[in-house]
């Protein structure tokens, strides 16, 4: 799992069929919420990240893009984006399943799903802020805004 102050893990995910998403993407233009959850379509998940679509203009007023993972395909997360009317980027950790949370050191192999686990990533690609939850605890998304305005 990268320390904060580690280089973030390089991901590069499909949003849909035809988009994918990196982490490269964002890289000198704006920081990086990554929001890891373990299934959509489940309370706890769209509560989470309901707080975030909500509180998104605030992170917008600090150059942050919130971008949400899930091992579900990327039909699932687009249909859970809609829904919700959800804000930021719903990528697929689907194939190579889990890839992405594995990469950040965060898949739960008994449940096939990553747990709960936000990473805030800078401009540079740094880790600046971490909280890791397993899939049955939940993350106080308050914490998310305050270390996203002390990036400056």
């Amino acid at each position: 799992m990268p320390a904060i102050g580690d280089e973030a893990p390089h991901f590069s995910l499909p949003e849909t069929g035809d988009t994918r998403v990196s982490l490269a993407d964002f890289r000198g233009r704006r920081n990086v919420l990554l929001v890891f959850h373990p299934f959509s379509f489940t309370a706890t998940c769209e509560s989470e990240m309901c707080e975030l679509r909500d509180a998104a203009d605030g992170y917008d007023d600090h150059d942050t893009d919130i971008v949400s993972v899930s091992c579900d395909a990327w039909l699932v997360r687009q249909a859970w984006k809609r829904a919700i009317e959800g804000r930021g980027r719903y990528l697929s950790d689907f194939w190579p399943h889990g890839e992405a949370a594995r990469a950040y050191g965060i898949f739960d192999e008994r449940r096939g799903a990553a747990k709960r686990a936000t990473f805030l990533i800078d401009k540079g690609g740094v880790v600046r802020f971490r909280v890791v939850q397993e899939i049955d605890g939940r993350r106080d998304a308050g914490e998310y805004l305050a270390a996203v305005a002390a990036l400056g």
